[in-house]
C-alpha cells in the first residue's frame, strides 16, 4: 500500500523503518547538507512524486536513485547546473519544475533530452526566460515536452493534473463535466414532463378533464332548460286561471 508523508525521511524511516513503499514524499523548507536531503536514500524504490522546494539544493549529484519517480519538484533551489544527473537517476520523470533556481542558459536545459518520457516543464523565475525566443528555443531543444511553463506552444494552459487523475480513475462517473445544461431542464419544462410517457399521460388527462368539463357543461344547460321549461308552464297555467275568472265575471 503507498502512503503519502510529509515528514522528515530520516523521521520516516525512524518511525516507520518498514515503510519503503511510500509513493509520495513532501520535504519541502527542510535543509540540505552539501545537497544531500538527510534520510533520502536509495530505499525509497516506490516514490511517485518528491517535492524538494526550498530545500537549498545546489546540486543534484547526491540525488538517490528513483526509478519509479514520475513528478519532481525543485522549485526556489540553487540549482545552476547537475541536470544531467536527472536521466540517469530518476529516468521516468513526466513533470519536472525548475521555477525559482538559478538556470541561465540554454546549454544547461539541454542535459534533460534524455529525459524521454518528460511531458512538462516549469523554468518560470529563472533568469533563462528572459532570453530572445526562450519559448520556441526550449521546444525545439526538448521536443519531447509538451508544457512548458504550463503552456504548450499553441499557449494552450496546461489541464489540472488532480482533475487528469479523476479522469483516469473514472471518480467522476459516467458523465463528462460540463455536459449538464440548464436548457435541456427548461426545454423538458415546456414539454409538460421529462419523458415521452409522462407527456401523454398529460396530454391524456387534459383530454379526460375537457371531456368532463364539456358533460357539466352540457349538463347544466340541460337543467337549465327543464327550469325554462317549468316556468313557461306555470306562465301559461297562470294564464288560464285568469282567463277563467274573467269569463265567470
Amino acid at each position: 500500500m503507498a502512503l503519502e508523508l510529509s515528514l522528515e525521511p530520516s523521521a520516516c524511516l525512524h518511525l516507520y523503518p518498514h515503510l519503503y513503499c511510500i509513493a509520495e514524499l513532501v520535504v519541502d523548507n527542510s535543509r540540505s547538507t552539501d545537497g544531500e536531503v538527510e534520510g533520502l536514500t536509495d530505499d525509497f524504490t516506490d516514490l511517485e512524486f518528491l517535492s524538494l522546494v526550498n530545500v537549498g539544493l545546489n546540486s543534484l549529484a547526491k540525488l538517490p536513485s528513483l526509478p519509479k519517480l514520475r513528478k519532481l519538484e525543485l522549485s526556489d533551489n540553487n540549482l545552476s547546473g547537475s541536470l544531467d544527473t536527472l536521466a540517469e537517476k530518476c529516468p521516468n520523470l513526466t513533470y519536472l519544475n525548475l521555477s525559482g533556481n538559478k538556470i541561465k542558459d540554454l546549454s544547461t536545459v539541454e542535459a534533460l533530452q534524455n529525459l524521454k518520457n518528460l511531458q512538462s516543464l516549469d523554468l518560470f523565475n529563472c533568469e533563462i526566460t528572459s532570453l530572445e525566443d526562450y519559448r520556441e528555443s526550449v521546444f525545439e531543444l526538448l521536443p519531447q515536452i509538451t508544457y512548458l511553463d504550463g503552456f504548450d506552444q499553441e499557449d494552450n494552459e496546461a489541464p489540472d493534473s488532480e482533475a487528469e487523475d479523476e479522469d483516469e480513475d473514472g471518480e467522476d462517473g459516467a458523465g463528462q463535466p460540463g455536459d449538464y445544461d440548464e436548457d435541456d431542464d427548461e426545454e423538458e419544462d415546456e414539454d409538460g414532463s421529462e419523458g415521452g410517457e409522462v407527456g401523454l399521460s398529460f396530454q391524456v388527462n387534459r383530454a379526460d378533464q375537457e371531456e368532463e368539463e364539456e358533460e357539466d357543461y352540457a349538463e347544466e344547460e340541460e337543467e337549465e332548460d327543464q327550469v325554462q321549461g317549468q316556468k313557461r308552464k306555470r306562465d301559461e297555467d297562470d294564464e288560464g286561471e285568469e282567463d277563467e275568472d274573467d269569463e265567470d265575471d
